[in-house]
C-alpha cells in the first residue's frame, strides 16, 4: 500500500515490485537453507538493480547516484521489505554517511561504492555498547598527525565482506552540564589494514544469509585523512543517516507486513474447517481486521515522517514513534499469521515461518524498541524541565 499516486511513482512501483518477484522472490528458499547468498546470485541482482537505475538511488546525481526524491525512495524501501534483506541489499543503496567525504577520500570511497566497486560497513555496535552507544570501548588516541585505533565492534551487518568500515571510536571527552560526555569520531578503515581483522560473526536465525561481521582493532594506525567529517562530530555524522534509517525499516516493515497479510487472508478465504472458510469465524477474521487497520495507520505514519522530513520538521521522536509503531505492528502481523494458518505456519514449505522469523529482528536493529520509547519519553519531558 502506497500513498503516492503520481505517474512516476506508480511506474517506478510496479518497476521495484516486478524486480523483486522475479529477481529476489525465487531464491529466498536457498538463501534460507544455505544461510549464505551464493555470489552469482547476489552479482546478478546488483547487475539488474545497475541496468534498473536502483543502484545508489538513495544519493545525489551530482555523485552518480539515482538522486531519487523520499517519497521515491520509500516505495522502494516499502517494496523491498517483502523479501528477505540478505537479498535485496545487493542492490546496494550506500550510506549517506559517505556524503561527507571531502577531497581524496570522494575518489578512494565515496564515488567507487556508487559505482559499486567497493562496499562499506557502519561499524557503531560493540560487545558491551549496543543501546548504550556513548559506552563505547573503542578509542583511538593521537600520534603525530596519526591516529592509533584499539577496540572491537560486533554485530556489523553486510551482504559481502566489506572493502572498508566506517568506524566510530572516542577520541577524547568533553565537560558538559550533565558531566563528561565522550568526543566521537567517524574513521574510513580499509579491510586488509595492519593490525583490522574483519571476519564473519555469529549467524542470526532471522534474515539469514545477511551476514554480521565482528571487527578488532589492535594499534591500527589511520592517517589524518581517514577521519570522515571532523573529529568529534561522528555522533552528528552519524544522526543524519539514523534518523531515515529508522523511516526506511519503517516503511520495510509495512511491506512485509502487506505480504504477510495477502498470505493470510488468501489463506483464511480458502482454508476450510467446520464447512466454512475459517475467514468466517470471528476469532480468525478480526485477526485479518487488526491487521488491515494497523497496517493503514503504520504507511499513514511514514507518510507523514516522510513530509516532515522534506519540510525540515522532522525531529528524533518521529522517527521513534515510525520504528517502534511499524516493527510492532509487524510482529502482530506475522504472529497473527502464523495462528490462522495453524500447524502449517510453522512447516519450511511455506514462507510463514521465515517471514514469522524475519520480523522479529525489526524491533531489536536500529534501535529497540525500548529505546526508542525512551526518545519519545525524553522528548515529551525535557520541555517541562523534566
Amino acid at each position: 500500500m502506497n500513498m503516492e499516486t503520481s505517474h512516476e511513482h506508480e511506474l517506478l512501483t510496479a518497476t521495484v515490485r516486478k524486480f523483486v518477484d522475479t529477481e529476489m522472490m525465487p531464491h529466498e528458499d536457498e538463501v534460507d537453507r544455505l544461510g549464505q547468498v551464493p555470489e552469482e546470485i547476489g552479482r546478478q541482482i546488483e547487475a539488474r538493480a545497475h541496468e534498473l537505475g536502483l543502484f545508489a538511488c538513495n544519493l545525489p546525481e551530482e555523485v552518480g547516484g539515482g538522486g531519487l526524491d523520499l517519497s521515491a525512495q520509500r516505495i522502494i524501501e516499502q517494496e523491498f521489505g517483502k523479501t528477505t534483506h540478505a537479498l535485496h541489499s545487493w542492490a546496494a543503496r550506500p550510506t549517506e554517511i559517505l556524503l561527507a567525504c571531502e577531497g581524496d577520500q570522494r575518489e578512494k570511497y565515496l564515488l567507487p561504492c556508487v559505482r559499486g566497486e567497493k562496499r562499506e560497513l557502519f561499524a557503531l555496535t560493540e560487545p558491551d555498547a549496543g543501546s548504550d552507544a556513548m559506552g563505547m570501548k573503542s578509542n583511538a588516541r593521537r600520534d603525530g598527525d596519526d591516529w592509533i585505533l584499539n577496540g572491537s565492534k560486533h554485530f556489523i551487518s553486510g551482504p559481502c565482506m566489506p572493502d572498508f568500515a566506517i568506524v566510530f571510536a572516542a577520541t577524547g571527552a568533553d565537560d558538559t552540564p550533565r558531566g563528561p560526555r565522550k568526543r566521537v569520531t567517524a574513521f574510513l578503515v580499509d579491510v586488509g589494514t595492519p593490525g583490522f581483522v574483519c571476519r564473519e560473526g555469529t549467524r542470526s536465525v532471522s534474515y539469514r544469509g545477511y551476514k554480521t561481521f565482528e571487527l578488532h582493532f589492535d594499534n591500527v594506525r589511520l592517517g589524518p585523512g581517514q577521519i570522515l567529517g571532523e573529529e568529534g562530530r561522528g555522533f552528528e555524522i552519524a544522526g543524519q543517516w539514523l534518523g531515515m534509517g529508522r523511516i526506511w525499516v519503517g516503511a520495510s516493515c509495512c511491506g512485509k507486513a502487506e505480504r504477510i497479510l495477502d498470505m493470510a487472508t488468501e489463506w483464511a478465504a480458502n482454508r476450510r474447517q467446520f464447512g466454512q472458510p475459517i475467514g468466517s469465524f470471528q476469532a480468525t477474521g478480526f485477526r485479518l481486521a487488526d491487521g488491515a487497520m494497523n497496517l493503514r495507520a503504520a504507511n499513514l505514519m511514514v507518510t507523514d515522517a516522510v513530509a516532515r522530513h522534506r519540510a525540515g520538521r522532522m525531529a528524533d521522536q518521529d522517527a521513534a514513534m515510525v520504528k517502534v509503531f511499524c516493527s510492532e505492528m509487524l510482529g502482530r502481523i506475522a504472529d497473527d499469521a502464523v495462528q490462522i494458518f495453524g500447524g502449517m505456519g510453522l512447516m519450511e514449505e511455506l514462507p510463514v515461518q521465515r517471514l514469522w522469523r524475519d520480523s522479529r529482528l525489526e524491533r531489536i536493529w536500529d534501535g529497540t524498541s525500548e529505546i526508542q520509547r525512551h526518545i519519545i519519553t525524553r522528548s515529551m519531558l525535557r520541555p517541562l524541565g523534566a
